[in-house]
């Protein structure tokens, strides 16, 4: 029903008061630019033909964004309804659904709604409007015996408009051909010298085309970004709708207020997550889980994994396994059931393989790692010569007593003990005892407290 739709999101903006050198439509809430929270809210509602006009740094916008939608160039910013005719080329045939690209927080939901509202009135123009306590510096909707009669932007509004809380949230749906013929008409008399797109709505009525405003049920899809306070609130709002849906499908939050789940994350049934939990755009975390304020970035957990005050970035960790408190698993690093890796560990670009362990104080770079092996406290894989970094083998049920330095490139065999508080430089083969130690010398001082 919705392939006929397509969409053009205004994105020119400078955003002087976000006092800030990006695009404004580039800032980020969790874990997405305001576009691309657009975009997606668009694609999730069946919307593929997507055009953006572009203004402010127009160029990283495009790179940000990238390829597989229309772009467009507002050179001067000289109003909505200037960016849309920049973009006069993109107005081909059917609906066209205009959004602006600082206003986040319009979700697949309120989108195919209001499509379903256009489509089942006939009309040739819908705005999409709300409903809002404090109107602040919206455009108000003038209505006359219900019916949608005009926008009146708040600057020009009278003492008596001000008063209406119904307002524009700078959402519309036009017929594409039918907003090709008015946009010539629209001057720009008026307290900012602007080209107003909210002046197509009183065209369209004096022309005799259908016309209507549908009021959504949920008010914060018109918030914008403006200024840092309003980004912040986006974000405050858009994280409660997260947690709220990861909660209906079974995730358990100790205080949702301070738990922090970017959009697109996926989180199992049954898993608990503690205050202070960070979780970043790209993660994906199975059933049963228990973490406890920690930060997951880029990264895949298994089940049944118990996470205590750790950071895992670009890494995955499968079923059954116990990390932290303060462990450090950064990105190329595979975990496989059922390994522990306690007080501040950390593994890099390693692989530990199953029921393996390291307790504590430990360091794992460019490691491969077998099963059932055991690394005492303090042991240290010395990768990095300098120059380059060297791999680090060790074989299945080894064990690496304690403050031992494993001096890369080198290969442990399986069933290896080496002795706590050696230096190993050469490889060792299977089933050997290994113990680098220099011999201890003892030396009582004299009277005098010399040697």
């Amino acid at each position: 029903m919705y392939e006929n739709f397509s969409a053009l999101i205004l994105a020119a903006g400078l955003g002087k008061r976000m006092k800030s050198e990006m695009p404004k439509v580039l800032s980020e809430i969790c874990g997405k630019s305001l576009l691309e929270h657009v975009i997606s809210g668009l694609n999730d509602a069946g919307v593929k033909n997507i055009g953006i006009v572009t203004g402010y740094k127009g160029d990283t916008v495009r790179n940000h964004i990238g390829s597989g939608y229309s772009y467009y160039n507002q050179e001067k910013q000289l109003g909505t309804a200037h960016a849309v005719m920049c973009a006069k080329d993109f107005l081909t045939d059917g609906p066209v659904i205009i959004l602006c690209g600082d206003a986040p927080l319009i979700d697949e939901n309120t989108l195919r709604a209001f499509m379903d509202f256009y489509c089942d009135n006939d009309l040739k123009l819908a705005v999409l409007t709300a409903n809002l306590e404090n109107p602040l510096s919206y455009g108000r909707i003038i209505r006359e015996n219900g019916s949608l009669k005009r926008i009146t932007e708040k600057k020009d509004c009278t003492k008596e408009q001000l008063y209406i809380n119904e307002v524009n949230s700078g959402a519309y749906i036009f017929d594409a051909h039918c907003l090709l013929d008015v946009l010539g008409e629209i001057g720009c008399d008026n307290n900012q010298n602007e080209y107003y797109l909210t002046d197509a709505v009183e065209l369209f009525i004096k022309n005799g085309l259908r016309a209507d405003a549908y009021m959504c049920d949920d008010p914060n899809v018109v918030l914008g970004a403006n200024t840092l306070a309003d980004l912040s609130e986006c974000e405050r709002l858009m994280r409660k709708k997260i947690n709220e849906r990861h909660m209906l499908n079974g995730v358990k939050m100790i205080d949702p207020n301070t738990t922090y789940i970017d959009a697109g994350v996926v989180i199992g049934a049954g898993t608990t997550l503690y205050p202070n939990t960070i979780i970043n755009s790209g993660s994906e975390i199975g059933c049963n889980n228990t973490i406890i304020s920690s930060r997951i970035s880029l990264s895949k957990i298994g089940s049944g994994n118990f996470i205590d005050t750790s950071t895992l970035e670009e890494c995955e960790v499968r079923d059954f396994c116990r990390i932290g408190p303060y462990a450090h698993l950064r990105p190329k690093t595979l975990i496989k059931n059922n390994v522990k890796l306690g007080n501040f560990v950390e593994v890099k670009n390693s692989i530990i393989d199953e029921k393996s362990s390291a307790a504590h104080l430990t360091y794992v770079g460019d490691g491969e790692i077998g099963k059932n092996v055991n690394l005492g406290c303090g042991v240290v894989f010395a990768n990095y010569d300098g120059v380059n970094k060297h791999k680090t083998v060790i074989g299945d049920e080894s064990f690496i007593g304690c403050n031992t330095n494993l001096i890369a490139p080198v290969k442990i065999g399986s069933r290896v003990l080496i002795a706590a508080g050696s230096t190993i430089t050469k490889d060792l083969e299977d089933d050997t005892f290994a113990i680098a130690r220099c011999k201890e010398t003892l030396k009582k001082r004299n009277k005098n407290n010399e040697e």
